[in-house]
Parts: C-alpha cells; sequence; structure tokens
C-alpha cells in the first residue's frame, strides 16, 4: 500500500511553525488538500503561501485549540471549504515553563493543560463527530513525545500532558474502532525547531547534553516527523490503531 492522499483532507493543528508546518507541507506533497489551523495567522498564512507555490491547495483557519468554539468552527470551515475530513493532525502544543513542581505556577499548569491536553481532546471531540456523519474510514493522529512514556525534569505539566494524550489516543481508537476511526499517537524525541535554537546558543553544554540521550546522536527533522504521521494517516497503515509510534533516534529504547 501506498502513503499517498490524493484526494483526502487533512487537518493540522499548530501548523504556523516548526513541526506542524513541516507536517502541512507535507500532507500537501502527499496529495492532500490541507487545512492549516494556527493561532498566529502569519505563520498560519505562511504555510499556506508555502503549500500553494509549490502547486497544492490548502485554506488557513486561525485556531485557539483550548476554545470549544474555535476548534467546532475549524471543523465546521473545514467541511465548507471542501465537503469532508479524512484526517488529522492534531499536533498544536507547548512546553511551558522550565522548573520543579514545587516551584511551578498555576497559571503555568492551566496554559499547558489547556493547549496540550485539551486541545486534543477538543480536536478528537469535533474530528469524531464530523468522521462519524461521514460514516467511513478515516485516520488521526495525536502529537505525543518522549515525555509521554518518562518523566521529564523541570516539566511536570508538560509530561503530565504527553501521557494524557496517549490515554486519550487508546481511549478513542477502542470507541471508534467499529466505525472505522483509526487513532494513533507520535511520541517524538527532541526535533530541530526554532525554540532549541536560543537555548543551544546560551548553553552549548545543553545540546551536548541532549545528544548524548539519543542514540542515533542527533536531533530528529521537522520532516521525519511529517512522515510518520503520513504514513500513519494512509492505507499503508490501516491496520494500526491505538499505537504510540516512537519518533525519538532510539530514545525510548533505551
Amino acid at each position: 500500500m501506498e502513503t499517498t492522499l490524493i484526494n483526502r483532507v487533512a487537518l493540522v493543528t499548530g501548523a504556523g511553525s516548526g513541526i506542524g508546518q513541516a507536517a502541512a507541507l507535507a500532507f500537501a506533497r502527499a496529495g492532500a488538500r490541507v487545512v492549516v489551523a494556527d493561532i498566529n495567522p502569519a505563520g498560519g498564512e505562511e504555510t499556506v503561501r508555502q503549500i500553494t507555490t509549490a502547486g497544492g491547495e490548502a485554506l488557513f483557519v486561525p485556531t485557539d485549540v483550548t476554545q470549544a468554539g474555535a476548534v467546532a468552527a475549524l471543523i465546521q470551515q473545514t467541511v465548507a471549504a471542501y465537503g469532508r475530513l479524512d484526517c488529522a493532525f492534531n499536533n498544536a502544543g507547548i512546553g511551558g515553563d522550565a522548573m520543579p513542581l514545587a516551584e511551578g505556577s498555576e497559571a503555568n499548569w492551566d496554559n499547558v493543560i489547556n493547549t496540550n491536553l485539551k486541545g486534543v481532546w477538543l480536536g478528537m471531540k469535533y474530528e469524531n463527530q464530523q468522521f462519524l456523519a461521514q460514516g467511513d474510514g478515516v485516520a488521526i493522529v495525536n502529537c505525543s513525545s518522549v515525555g509521554g512514556q518518562v518523566g521529564v525534569l523541570g516539566y511536570g505539566p508538560y509530561a503530565a500532558t504527553k501521557h494524557g494524550i496517549l490515554g486519550l489516543t487508546k481511549t478513542a481508537a477502542l470507541e471508534y474502532a467499529a466505525a472505522r476511526i483509526r487513532v494513533n499517537t507520535v511520541c517524538l524525541g527532541p526535533i530541530n525547531t526554532p525554540p532549541y535554537e536560543p537555548l543551544f546558543r546560551a548553553h552549548p553544554e545543553f545540546r551536548t547534553a541532549l545528544l548524548a540521550q539519543v542514540p542515533l546522536g542527533r536531533l530528529g527533522e521537522p520532516a521525519e516527523a511529517a512522515a510518520a504521521a503520513i504514513w500513519l494517516c494512509s492505507d499503508a497503515a490501516s491496520f494500526i490503531t491505538g499505537a504510540a509510534l516512537p519518533v525519538d533516534g532510539g530514545w525510548l529504547a533505551q
């Protein structure tokens, strides 16, 4: 089976930069019409520009994934534009502040939980409503992390959300298997995205320590994370649901 997504409609949240942008571009290259969702209009429009310049088709919908009304409207606008939805990559997320649990603020906790965990829950809630209405097989991929399977020093709220995404994914996979809705997650290791750049410049030793934890000895690239999401959405993964696919350079194998 091929990993092409020709004539399908794909939704990517957090698609204005980093992994989400790479995923949106990759979905378009695979043949999908892409709905780009992001809270940042400039980033979202830039992703659409890159897709259309390359000959693809895309729509930007400004979306705050923490707000139920915004996510419901996102699905409505997707269907209004393209008539259906075939696959979704619930990628939007943040790391939050770095500090031990006892020093963390309630505001940071709420922000991380709402963006990472509530955002994925809302995405699946409204995506599945549309999928059930369509009545045919479709796929969701949620974005977790190696921090969804191990602890992450200084990032307790982040680790909690990424663990929670695994639970939501497995539950949804069971609840909607009879409707042929597949739900999987990618567990990403360190990916070469813009937030790392200032850290590496300010603390070169951090890069060395981080790479020491990756058996392949390098950061992953956003395109590699995107490729895993596309594969899980494609017919090549048609017998896979409820899975947590590591894209981590061997991190979780240790």
